[in-house]
């Protein structure tokens, strides 16, 4: 294994582990649990959710594709070593 090769694989454990860390972030999309446990959102905090929910889905997006850029780049680096 290069040094390359072993930086790469470092990046790409912590690029899984900050996907795995922003999507245990994010709420679900479950509708109606509110009735149930008797919390009535108000227009603030439901919007204050979408935005926080957008820029957790902005870093996902992010956060995957660096992931499978990295692991390309790995396989490539692998086939030709």
């Amino acid at each position: 294994m290069s040094v390359v090769e072993i930086i790469l694989g470092s990046l790409l454990i912590l690029a899984a582990i900050a996907i795995i860390i922003v999507i245990i972030l994010q709420e679900g999309h479950q509708q109606g649990l509110g009735v149930i446990t008797g919390g009535a959102d108000s227009f603030f905090q439901k919007n204050k959710a979408r935005s926080i929910d957008s820029f957790l889905a902005r870093w996902t997006k992010l956060f995957a594709g660096g992931f499978v850029v990295i692991v390309i780049v790995l396989n490539i680096l692998t086939r030709i070593g």
